[in-house]
């Protein structure tokens, strides 16, 4: 039977870094679900590799036919941006384990389908002024900076990953991003103990 680990962490927390390494790493091999959005795509991202990059009809039509798993909706200062996760044929939950990137909302809604057994989930901790400054450098490199978007999130962030919401989720283990190769290194073995 499968496990699917859930990668979270609040905005510059390193979450697309960590990804990356634990999917590289051969000691356990994951294959990756890949969320949708209907936000607009980001310089060096690729639909299909963080996302599958789509509209508000695309979106309509998934959940007309039943096949959300979960879906959240932020009113951003750039309008409505949804981002969801889709069962289809990426997924495979009795006989693979999985790698999944997302908030903690997502974790929710994401245990509440598969189940709490399947589930792992890896929250990603960093100081709030590395964060802030991560997502200020990533946010300068677009073609067209959103640096109120990118405050919103940081803000928001705030109250989306409070001490009582992650309590009431059952997040206990915590793992503090400051040295990326201690990080891996610990989330690796965490992962071998649990799956």
């Amino acid at each position: 039977m499968g496990k699917i680990v859930y990668l979270m962490g609040k905005s510059g927390a390193g979450k697309d870094t960590v990804y990356k390494q634990v999917l590289e790493n051969k000691e356990i091999e994951f294959q990756k679900i890949i969320p949708y959005t209907t936000r607009p795509i980001r310089a060096g991202e690729k639909n299909g590799m963080e996302y599958f990059f789509t509209d508000e009809d695309r979106f309509l039509e998934l959940k007309e036919a039943g096949r959300l798993i979960e879906d959240r909706v932020y009113h951003t200062c750039m309008g409505i941006w949804r981002y969801f996760t889709v069962m289809d044929d990426q997924l495979d939950p009795e006989h693979n384990n999985y790698l999944m990137i997302g908030t903690l909302e997502s974790f929710i809604r994401t245990r509440e389908f598969f189940g709490d057994d399947k589930m792992i989930p890896v929250m990603l901790e960093l100081d709030d002024g590395v964060r802030l400054q991560r997502a200020l450098d990533r946010e300068k490199i677009q073609e067209h900076p959103r640096y109120n978007e990118m405050c919103r999130r940081f803000l928001a962030d705030e109250e989306d990953f409070s001490e009582e919401k992650l309590k009431a989720a059952g997040i206990t283990k915590k793992f503090v991003n400051n040295d990326l190769q201690e990080c891996l290194r610990e989330i690796m073995l965490y992962l071998k103990g649990n799956l």
